[in-house]
């Protein structure tokens, strides 16, 4: 009996591993399916605005949990477009988290997706870098959509953020002081190894596994080019 449990134990300490890396497997899935969903519609983010980002992150079914003080927190990708200036091709996906912290009271829970466009270098070496604060690292602001994203050109906006409630539309959103970082266990489970969020999309040396392959390719048809 004793000898039964033990290989029990075993068995499942065997296929936590496995478990872990399926989930961040299924994390790029999501985030590839709330991408795709988005860019499908004409009016949700316009293809000159993606064509001017630098990286893309995208948080499929950030929470909105707590009974009193309300917390959202969520876990997406990151990608880039790879190369010195950011200007060639996306680079494979890095693991990233999304922290709003206290929303006031809240009841029951809640589940938004959300895709932000970071729009210049300087904005993107800060995301990369980890515990990044909107408001005080970056500027983040509502991205435009339709016709209100003609002319666009707000050269003191750092990143644009896009929402859609669940079952809703697409539609700019403010993320106020929400707070970014790296998500170094996932990165770990995807990669196979301890490695940076920059290394990852800035360095190169690295496969996009085969979960990210619909990423890539609805990145690389969508925005080829950085204009």
């Amino acid at each position: 009996m004793k000898m039964n449990r033990l290989l029990v134990l075993l068995c499942v300490a065997a296929s936590l591993p496995t478990v872990a890396q399926n989930k961040f497997h299924d994390r790029i899935g999501d985030s590839t399916e709330v991408l795709s969903q988005l860019l499908a519609k004409d009016d949700a983010i316009p293809k000159t605005l993606l064509n001017q980002a630098v990286c893309v992150l995208i948080f499929p079914a950030v929470k909105k949990v707590g009974v009193g003080i309300g917390v959202t927190y969520g876990r997406g990708v990151i990608t880039c477009r790879s190369g010195n200036n950011m200007n060639g091709p996306w680079s494979p996906p890095a693991m990233y988290k999304l922290d709003v912290g206290s929303l006031g009271v809240q009841l029951g829970s809640s589940s938004t997706d959300y895709v932000l466009l970071v729009q210049n270098q300087q904005a993107a070496i800060k995301v990369l870098s980890g515990k990044l604060k909107l408001g005080a690292g970056a500027t983040a602001v509502a991205g435009p959509s339709g016709a209100t994203a003609i002319g666009h050109n707000d050269p003191n906006a750092d990143i644009l953020t896009y929402s859609r409630a669940q079952g809703g539309l697409f539609a700019g959103a403010s993320l106020g002081s929400a707070s970014m970082d790296t998500d170094d266990d996932g990165n770990k489970a995807i990669y196979g190894k301890d490695i940076t969020a920059t290394q990852i999309v800035r360095e190169g040396g690295v496969t996009s596994p085969p979960s990210a392959q619909a990423l890539d390719k609805l990145l690389m048809t969508a925005s080829p080019h950085h204009t």
